[in-house]
């Protein structure tokens, strides 16, 4: 019997959780080779998370630990118990609230002021854009902020399915392959497509490979 869309899509997230999960004590020294990561460091501090926050797909911690420098609190949700463990050991016991959760079945106990997700967004199924930007405003209390930073960098082999596809393929270091989704978002485009879904967020390249962007809900 042929799957569904939603079948495959829910198996490729599953992949994705996996791989995640194998990686985490790698996923540091894994990261992009490129110019920007201090400029994404900068622009984070510069908005200021400050209040109540909220972390999505926190991965190891590095920006968690950055969020309690302005934050009253910090909620960390991820997917992946090895991630939130490292998470956990890098900002000290009673720190952080984590949580272990699929995002794409997670629903808030509580709105925050700030709402930040950092490299998580290219993640996102297009199908599910629009469902996980309405999972983030459920998140928000009224005039909360939202700050996030990607990059659209996808290298030949990844490609299994083609350039216009958003599946790749990476593999861990045990030799295993993983589909997981990458979406190569331009910057300009995703604020376009945010603005349709009634966001005022301002997208920003880096000198690297990177963006990050910051802003609201539009007024009414």
């Amino acid at each position: 019997m042929k799957q569904t869309d939603a079948e495959n899509s829910r198996e490729l997230l599953n992949e994705q959780v996996v791989y995640y999960r194998t990686i985490a004590e790698e996923y540091e020294s894994l990261a992009l080779p490129f110019p920007g990561d201090a400029e994404l460091t900068a622009a984070l501090d510069a908005f200021r998370p400050t209040g109540s926050v909220l972390e999505l797909a926190c991965g190891p911690g590095r920006w968690t630990a950055q969020l309690l420098r302005h934050s009253e609190d910090v909620t960390a949700v991820d997917a992946s118990p090895e991630m939130i463990a490292l998470a956990s050991a890098r900002v000290g016991p009673g720190r952080v609230r984590f949580v272990s959760a699929d995002l794409f079945s997670w629903r808030p106990d509580r709105r925050y002021d700030v709402v930040v997700f950092g490299f998580w967004l290219s993640h996102v199924p297009p199908g599910r854009f629009a469902s996980f930007w309405e999972l983030v405003a459920d998140c928000l209390e009224p005039g909360g902020r939202v700050f996030f930073a990607d990059d659209a960098y996808r290298t030949a082999d990844e490609l299994i399915e083609g350039a216009r596809s958003t599946t790749i393929r990476r593999r861990s270091s045990d030799g295993a392959d993983h589909r997981i989704v990458k979406v190569p978002y331009e910057p300009a485009d995703l604020e376009r497509r945010l603005a349709g879904l009634g966001w005022r967020i301002s997208v920003h390249p880096t000198s690297g490979p990177f963006f990050w962007g910051s802003g609201s809900r539009a007024a009414g």
